[in-house]
């Protein structure tokens, strides 16, 4: 990932983050002040009903009650005392630390426990994570066998592969929300005796990890004395999360087959590119043979040149002809010799009078000791 993608990509998360602290602090601080000075008013109210308390005692009294708050017990309860430590209500507890949901509604508090969750969660969050992805294999081979169906019966009515593809991924999206969403949510409501909110933000906040602790199934209402309720709920939290994970993973290798296809056409347009400009520069190759060919041609006029200054044209600046033009007078000159004229007297010719003429002075100092001879004849 190139550096500016990444900037961009930690810039959009940053604002993200700045959204949601003011949003959560519009909403939520005005909630916790007014709870502050509800507090205040119970505590000025209880101080004033009852002269004979002392502020100090009650205050060490509110410290004892936070403090067993802390620790899991529920102070409003009078009943026999019930611990939290049960193997059932353990048994979740160790379920949501292999899970990394760590609801936080009790949390170990001697330094035995401390020192040994460490080590436990260690070991079981590699071990919870195979479980998970043989768990997400089995489930997503179902969901496969079924997609396929489904895109089965879609092709057959001559529907487009990219649209049923998406519409695979969204029977499957919505077949999980049904199933391990929206199902727990009626659930949680009813056993519970939560809202309908309350219970959907429980089920979200679980399945996605967060786990806030403020709800949590099996501290409230009766079936929280059932022994089979927890266990029961961290299962269901196993399925959840890894019916999920199979979604993801399934959507992913879409998105791979996808880059991977327009990743083939892109190296094909390339390739055509490529033949292209190699066509090009061939054609362009071919244009330079001439010149290469005319070489001999143009060395041999530049002798016949440097011949002609040296008989006392030393004054004259000759410049080269180009190609075309040495090669054309290289012909002439051939094919006059391989006529038998031998450049005797163009002027004698009348079949090519004008040929004669623009000869004549480019001949003039070669012919003048073939003129003499004629003359001799």
């Amino acid at each position: 990932m190139r550096c500016s993608t990444l900037l961009a990509i930690l810039t959009g998360v940053l604002l993200y983050l700045v959204l949601g602290a003011l949003v959560f602090r519009t909403l939520e601080a005005p909630h916790e002040e007014g709870q502050h000075m509800q507090l205040q008013d119970t505590r000025r109210d209880f101080l004033s009903n009852f002269t004979c308390v002392n502020p100090d005692n009650l205050q060490a009294l509110i410290e004892e009650v936070a403090d067993a708050i802390g620790a899991g017990v529920d102070p409003s309860s009078n009943a026999t005392f019930a611990s939290q430590w049960d193997l059932a209500s353990a048994f979740f507890f160790s379920g949501t630390i292999i899970t990394t949901i760590g609801f936080g509604n009790i949390s170990p508090k001697t330094n035995g426990g401390q020192l040994f969750c460490i080590f436990y969660a260690l070991v079981g969050i590699p071990m919870f994570g195979i479980l998970l992805a043989g768990v997400g294999d089995h489930l997503g081979t179902g969901l496969r066998k079924a997609i396929a169906k489904i895109e089965t019966l879609f092709l057959k009515w001559r529907v487009s592969p990219t649209i049923v593809r998406v519409i695979s991924a969204v029977l499957s999206i919505l077949l999980g929300c049904l199933l391990f969403v929206a199902v727990p949510i009626l659930v949680f409501q009813e056993v519970e005796g939560w809202t309908l909110l309350e219970s959907a933000y429980f089920v979200v906040i679980t399945l996605t990890t967060v786990g806030f602790g403020d709800y949590v199934a099996g501290d409230s209402g009766d079936a929280g004395s059932d022994h089979w309720y927890k266990p029961l709920v961290w299962f269901w939290i196993l399925l959840g999360l890894a019916y999920f994970a199979s979604i993801l993973t399934m959507i992913g290798n879409w998105l791979r087959v996808l880059s991977q296809k327009t990743r083939a056409e892109m190296e094909g347009l390339r390739a055509h590119a490529t033949d292209w400009t190699q066509n090009i520069q061939n054609m362009s190759v071919d244009f330079r043979i001439a010149g290469r060919i005319d070489d001999p041609f143009k060395r041999r006029r530049r002798k016949r040149r440097h011949g002609s200054r040296s008989h006392g044209n030393h004054g004259k600046s000759v410049e080269p002809l180009d190609y075309f033009g040495e090669n054309l007078a290289f012909i002439d000159e051939s094919s006059d010799t391989q006529s038998g004229k031998l450049h005797l007297n163009p002027l004698l010719d009348p079949a090519q009078p004008n040929l004669a003429r623009s000869r004549q002075p480019k001949r003039r100092r070669q012919r003048r000791p073939l003129g003499v001879l004629t003359v001799a004849v």
